[in-house]
């Protein structure tokens, strides 16, 4: 059969659905950031950004070798600084933080600069390939990192070159985002599922789309959320009202139906039950 960019987008759908099938720890966070990102490059190979994953996670385990003989949280940190900040020269995108490409994997690659979640995909990729523990965290605002070894446990800035951030450093971070009244609670360091760290990167792409008013790209990006992520609620509910604004009500209609069959929050049933009638009325 003939390569296509629509048949690459099949294949690629494909993938993701899969994942969608998949247990969350059975999940290859950055295989699937990669798919993710090749949805708006169906023309250009995943090989190359496949073999600097790997040349990544190898030089991980080259550096950690070469600094100690001794297995420590520290030596994991300063092996993976070393690495993605020093060696390979990754930094995050300040000066034009709201650049989509920042959000796309492959991009991210080519450019060696990113958003805060991009990077620490590359973070989680190269620990976990060494069997190391980290997780992504459900910290709003700025997507931080927690790795553990034994007893020691630390919080990784992946946009701020790995800084290790304090608890005093969280509360004015949290402070920042959230206004004066903010603390720091027990959620905000609670580990993020491999999809809802694939989910917050495609948020990203999302929110800015919508502040530019592209509601139809902004749809496509949900769509996209929802191959990897079929049980989240809250994603059939984004979808359902984007149909409506796109006046694709049957779309909208079989959405806030999924949403209502997978959703335990009393508010949100209510809220698409709601939107739901009232499409229905207006079909009628």
């Amino acid at each position: 059969m003939n390569w296509s960019p629509a048949s690459g987008r099949k294949d690629l759908e494909a993938s993701l659905r899969r994942i969608g099938g998949q247990a969350d720890d059975e999940i290859d966070l950055a295989e699937a950031a990669l798919f993710l990102a090749a949805l708006d490059r169906p023309r250009v190979s995943l090989d190359r950004y496949r073999h600097h994953l790997t040349v990544l996670a190898r030089d991980t385990k080259q550096a950690f070798e070469n600094r100690t003989q001794e297995d420590s949280l520290s030596a994991r940190m300063e092996a993976l600084k070393a690495v993605i900040f020093d060696q390979h020269a990754y930094r995050g995108d300040s000066l034009n933080y709201d650049d989509l490409q920042n959000a796309n994997l492959m991009r991210v690659i080519d450019r060696q600069k990113g958003l805060p979640v991009a990077l620490g995909i590359l973070y989680i990729h190269c620990a976990r390939a060494q069997g190391w523990k980290i997780e992504g965290l459900n910290f709003p605002g700025h997507f931080l990192l927690r790795m553990d070894a034994g007893d020691d446990r630390s919080i990784v800035d992946p946009f701020h070159g790995g800084a290790e951030r304090s608890t005093a450093e969280l509360r004015a971070m949290l402070k920042a985002i959230g206004g004066p009244e903010a603390e720091l609670r027990p959620e905000h360091y609670r580990p993020a599922e491999n999809r809802m760290v694939l989910k917050r990167l495609q948020d990203n792409i999302k929110v800015r789309l919508l502040r530019q008013h592209q509601i139809r790209e902004a749809l496509e990006v949900v769509e996209t959320m929802l191959m990897f992520a079929p049980a989240e609620a809250n994603l059939w509910r984004e979808a359902g009202i984007l149909h409506a604004d796109q006046e694709n009500l049957r779309a909208a209609i079989l959405a806030l139906e999924q949403c209502l069959s997978l959703s335990t929050s009393p508010n949100a049933r209510h809220e698409a039950a709601a939107l739901l009638q009232q499409l229905k009325s207006n079909l009628n």
